[in-house]
């Protein structure tokens, strides 16, 4: 008989890093929890409220940072990004896995500030552009920024893959079947760690 704690896998990556595409390919099969970031970002085509984010106005989410709703938040792009802490500290108390994808000032608060289980079950994972030349190229086949948006990302991207050291595990990313590979690989490692298991014989 074996019983596993509960895993807080934390995926960064900057826009245009491949995040959203390997997030849809593992959420075609979950046997995690999703955990649903909420932003006050105005929402994408084909986004939809409760499923791509929580869409909270500036004055909500505010509210709950005040309330101390948040696992992590910060401002990015001008917009505030947070994670529910009720949502993350209930599914790892059940044995679930949690993932969320979080930018590097939100893996930072969590590793700097998370006590007790949710420290113990983080693993971090930083999805790294192959290239700027391609993060780029990403980026403009996207075709959701302005030149003037593109460039702030572009130039917020070169900050944020100077932090790949202070994750556990960095992806270089190439096709987007070989970047799920490589994800469910960490995954699969990480829940055979003889300190994540509880054996009785």
């Amino acid at each position: 008989m074996s019983k596993r704690h509960g895993i807080l896998f934390v995926l960064s990556a900057p826009s245009g890093g491949g995040k959203s595409t390997l997030l849809r390919l593992l959420g075609d099969n979950p046997d995690f929890v999703y955990s649903v970031s909420c932003t006050t970002r105005k929402p994408r085509p084909g986004e939809q409220h409760g499923r791509d984010y929580h869409f909270l106005s500036v004055a909500e989410f505010e509210r709950r940072v005040e309330n101390g709703d948040f696992l992590e938040y910060a401002k990015v792009h001008g917009n505030y990004y947070g994670t529910l802490k009720e949502t993350v500290l209930d599914g790892l108390a059940a044995g679930h896995d949690i993932l969320i994808d979080v930018d590097i000032q939100g893996a930072a608060q969590i590793r700097e500030n998370a006590e007790g289980e949710c420290h113990a079950a983080m693993v971090d994972v930083f999805l790294m552009p192959p290239s700027m030349m391609e993060l780029e190229r990403r980026l403009r086949n996207r075709g959701t920024e302005t030149e003037e948006q593109l460039a702030v990302r572009l130039g917020n991207a070169a900050g944020e893959m100077a932090e790949w050291r202070n994750y556990r595990y960095v992806i270089v990313s190439g096709l987007a079947a070989q970047d799920f590979d490589r994800f469910r690989a960490i995954m699969t490692a990480e829940r055979m760690r003889s300190t994540r298991l509880e054996l009785r014989f």
